[in-house]
């Protein structure tokens, strides 16, 4: 639903490290001095660029998140529940992208506006032996190191899955199960499915689909170490942990994207980027349909 007519007291902005965002950045600096709203710059980990006085956002400012997707969850990390993010896709299509860097002003315009609706991901938190707690927005990913394998043994509230041996495996939300883990060979959960997704990544023999596993469920992921050890990927960083226990579950409603579409839902955006595509057999008709004036049949 739209939200509430609003103008921020400031927007804060997250930037990708390297991609050219002069053009979005130019944007967001004149609607914030047409509406005199301060633009401060928040700090996150790896990006040293500077394009506007640190600060932090308080609660309800959007931050606008100026890159990819990968730029997208820095703001959701920084931002935590305390503000909604706004994705702003520069030079790439992206998953967690409301816009595009040349939609900006009239997406801005729209916030204030309230013409926009809240969308509320879950987490993944995670609990490591004898480490901090983490969350991750996409995934959890443990990969093995060198040439190396990855034996760890993988149970849903303490009932044995499997005992696997290969590359690692992956654990994601329903936003990042069109990550890493589709890549693996992962399904896609659609964005309010109440579950997560744990992906074995090139399993070296044995059998052991990618589980879906329930949003009430805790998951645990016991590794073994091996010779040339494994690392650990949070949200596609890695984490110098040295646990080898791990227990997963579901955090409802962590961060808050912008988004404007009405349902809020995800999927759309896959098509665009080419990871989800039509048949050929359906392509052919549609391009016989379009030659002939007439919608065909299947052949």
């Amino acid at each position: 639903m739209g939200m509430p007519s609003t103008s921020p007291r400031r927007l804060a902005v997250v930037v990708h490290p390297t991609r050219p965002v002069d053009e979005a950045l130019g944007a967001l600096d004149r609607w914030a001095g047409r509406h005199g709203v301060d633009l401060v710059q928040l700090e996150v980990d790896g990006v040293q660029r500077e394009v506007a006085a640190p600060g932090k956002a308080e609660p309800g400012d959007p931050v606008v998140a100026l890159g990819g997707d990968g730029t997208v969850l820095s703001a959701l990390r920084a931002a935590a529940s305390d503000a909604p993010v706004l994705g702003v896709a520069c030079g790439s299509l992206g998953a967690l992208s409301a816009v595009s860097g040349d939609e900006l002003l009239e997406a801005l315009d729209r916030f204030g506006a309230g013409d926009w609706t809240v969308r509320s991901l879950p987490a993944l938190a995670v609990r490591a032996s004898g480490a901090p707690d983490d969350w991750a927005v996409n995934d959890f990913v443990v990969v093995r190191r060198g040439s190396g394998q990855v034996v760890a043994e993988v149970a849903v509230d303490g009932e044995l899955y499997v005992r696997l041996a290969g590359d690692g495996l992956a654990v994601a939300t329903p936003i990042g199960s069109t990550a890493y883990s589709m890549a693996a060979g992962g399904p896609v959960l659609a964005t309010n499915t109440p579950a997560f997704v744990c992906t074995p990544v090139a399993m070296h023999g044995g059998s052991a689909p990618p589980l879906v596993v329930p949003a009430h469920a805790s998951l645990t992921v016991e590794v073994h170490v091996g010779y040339a050890g494994f690392d650990v990927e949070i949200d596609g960083h890695r984490r110098p942990l040295e646990a080898t226990s791990f227990r997963l579950t579901r955090q409802e409603n962590k961060v808050e994207l912008v988004t404007f579409s009405p349902s809020g839902a995800a999927l759309g955006a896959l098509r665009p980027r080419g990871l989800i595509t039509d048949s050929p057999r359906v392509l052919a008709r549609d391009d016989r349909a379009q030659r002939t004036g007439r919608r065909g049949q299947l052949p």
